[in-house]
């Protein structure tokens, strides 16, 4: 008894040290590859089971992959779903700078700041939504450095939409109806609630075109009648 317990030790001992050589031996390309058709089978369980409920095992049944090959190329689902986000929320929140910091006129920042937020959300779906619905303040240890980092992020993305309120308040171009904050948070709001309904492949309405139309709803409520 004792014998094959030892032999079935060794035997996949073996096959992990088969799999790490290959794993090693995999092309740089095939590789990225192999991380990007995890991450979108991640983001379809993420969504389907919520964060909570999602784990390795279902997102390597997703793929018809033993788990085992799965940790060759992501250690766990929490770095798996932050390394996603992480990036696109950084590139948005770059973006959301290089708007307010443009020379264009604060009605039309505020314009395209709603309508690129809104079409990240589409071409990001559901990844996007999934994180709207985390919270950040409840996340274990090992995820405290990220959900710092994320906060952080997301403060900088609000003090960007307060900021091109400010310039609108200021040169006269946005009426001053109230805290530059609150305007801001409602806009931020606005386009993150469409995660109770926006299903982009059953919507009529492209990403885009509703944050167009999210757009001059909230101009109409800001914009000066003397404004130039």
């Amino acid at each position: 008894m004792a014998k094959k317990n030892e032999n079935d030790v060794i035997r996949k001992a073996s096959a992990f040290g088969n799999r790490r050589t290959a794993a090693r031996e995999e092309s740089s390309s095939s590789h990225q590859a192999r991380r990007k058709e995890i991450g979108e089978a991640a983001i379809r369980v993420f969504n389907r089971l919520g964060y909570k409920g999602a784990s390795m095992a279902a997102v390597a049944a997703e793929l018809d992959l033993d788990r085992a090959s799965l940790y060759y190329y992501i250690s766990s689902k929490e770095e798996l779903f932050d390394e996603i986000v992480r990036t696109v929320v950084e590139r948005n929140v770059a973006l959301a700078k290089k708007i307010e910091a443009s020379k264009m006129k604060p009605h039309r920042k505020l314009s395209d700041l709603i309508i690129a937020l809104m079409s990240s959300y589409g071409e990001h779906y559901p990844l996007m939504y999934i994180y709207i619905r985390e919270n950040l303040s409840h996340v274990g240890d090992k995820r405290s450095a990220w959900s710092q980092y994320m906060r952080r992020l997301n403060a900088e993305m609000s003090d960007a939409v307060i900021s091109i309120i400010e310039q609108g308040y200021a040169d006269k171009t946005f009426r001053n109806v109230g805290s530059s904050k609150v305007v801001a948070y409602g806009v931020l709001g606005l386009t993150g609630w469409t995660h109770r309904w926006f299903r982009p492949m059953e919507s009529e309405v492209s990403a885009e075109e509703i944050g167009r139309i999210y757009a001059e709803m909230v101009l109409a409520g800001l914009e000066s009648p003397y404004s130039p």
